[in-house]
């Protein structure tokens, strides 16, 4: 995803960035290597020489530093990102489960009821227009038992208040 402007504001302590019609925010706590608590940002850029799909910052310190779009999808949860990124796992533990497996791939196409061109383009983790469910079909054809567990998110510790 193409960034088309970077933002940043040292008050709030973060980046805003507009991509693909959405505005995220990225805060200073989530750069590796972090910022120290007294540094602020002086200036922040789309990177052209990573295709526009991350900005580069530059602190008072001279601390310098790339963010990488993913990094700002993954920190706001987007769910066409996140959606990615599960069939990404999916198809790594297909494809771990069919080397260990010993099938040929004409006798898995056909446990699928599909065609070997269509299994190839499941079994290729850069592909993301493939659907979960079809990725659920190949796993079963690979007998594998897939559980998605869903649980809620570990929330950050409360601050106590301070006596007056």
């Amino acid at each position: 995803m193409k960034i088309r402007s970077v933002a940043f504001n040292n008050h709030r302590r973060d980046f805003t960035v507009k991509a693909g019609g959405s505005t995220y925010r990225l805060p200073y706590s989530r750069l590796e290597p972090g910022l120290a608590r007294d540094d602020t940002v002086v200036s922040a850029a789309v990177d052209p020489e990573i295709g526009s799909e991350g900005f580069s910052y530059r602190a008072a310190s001279g601390h310098t530093g790339t963010v990488h779009m993913e990094q700002v999808l993954d920190y706001n949860r987007d769910p066409r990102y996140m959606r990615d990124a599960l069939l990404y796992e999916l198809t790594l533990a297909a494809q771990a489960r069919l080397a260990q497996a010993g099938l040929s791939r004409r006798e898995l196409a056909r446990r699928m009821a599909t065609s070997p061109s269509q299994l190839y383009r499941l079994l290729n983790q850069t592909n993301t227009r493939k659907s979960v469910d079809r990725m659920l079909v190949l796993l079963e054809a690979l007998d594998c038992d897939v559980r998605l567990s869903v649980r809620r998110r570990p929330t950050p510790r409360a601050v106590s208040a301070l006596p007056a």
